[in-house]
């Protein structure tokens, strides 16, 4: 399949429109990111509609439109985004030149951004509600975990935070991640080293666990 093809039969809308930090409801709609809307007036599933503003079309047409970039740009975005295969149309044509790449706008720029810190701020939030779960004290006697300790300290700030980048106005996004964007990078260097971690954890106790080979 080629690109388009590819990323239409992948992805629904209304998983991009989550990916992109759009909150959707049970019943597939969500505030349209397209116009000023007060209520949720869009409809998202494979493709979208809004009941507002008129807007309609599919997966990439949302996108397109949601980071102001042509059809083909916005396609590739969502095959990196979901890790999608696809087939070129052919090789590259070495004789020319390639294309300079295109410089972000600040709205652009902002918008990604965006993506980025509700990303990890939204695992991180998960994580947390794990944490909260997973190391609760069984007893009133046992001493508390430090990851614990942290979910109780975070969650709510971090609730807060994605409420912010989905709901608040721009000057208050763009504040967000002009104070936060380098404690969201440290934040997810320690998250990827706490999942090392774990994942080597688990490799250890498999090995250690496991019989030894007859002779």
């Amino acid at each position: 399949m080629n690109l388009f093809e590819a990323v239409k039969q992948s992805v629904t809308t209304r998983q991009a429109a989550e990916r992109y930090g759009i909150r959707v409801g049970r019943n597939g709609m969500c505030v349209c990111p397209f116009h000023n809307d007060k209520n949720p007036s869009m409809k998202v599933d494979r493709r979208f509609h809004c009941f507002g503003c008129q807007a309609d079309g599919d997966v990439v047409d949302f996108v397109s439109r949601m980071e102001q970039t042509g059809p083909n740009e916005a396609a590739l975005m969502l095959a990196r985004d979901f890790s999608i295969p696809y087939e070129d149309k052919g090789p590259p044509d070495r004789s020319r030149p390639a294309p300079a790449p295109r410089k972000e706008s600040p709205k652009q720029q902002l918008k990604r951004m965006e993506r980025y810190c509700f990303q990890v701020l939204s695992d991180y939030y998960h994580l947390l509600r794990r944490w909260k779960r997973d190391y609760a004290p069984k007893t009133p006697e046992e001493a508390w975990h430090p990851l614990f300790v942290e979910a109780l300290q975070k969650q709510t700030h971090v609730e807060y935070l994605l409420d912010v980048l989905l709901f608040s106005d721009l000057g208050e996004r763009a504040a967000l991640i002009a104070s936060y964007g380098k404690g969201v990078r440290s934040l997810e260097r320690r998250m990827a080293d706490l999942a090392a971690r774990d994942m080597s954890g688990r490799r250890t106790d498999h090995t250690r666990n496991r019989p030894a080979p007859e002779r």
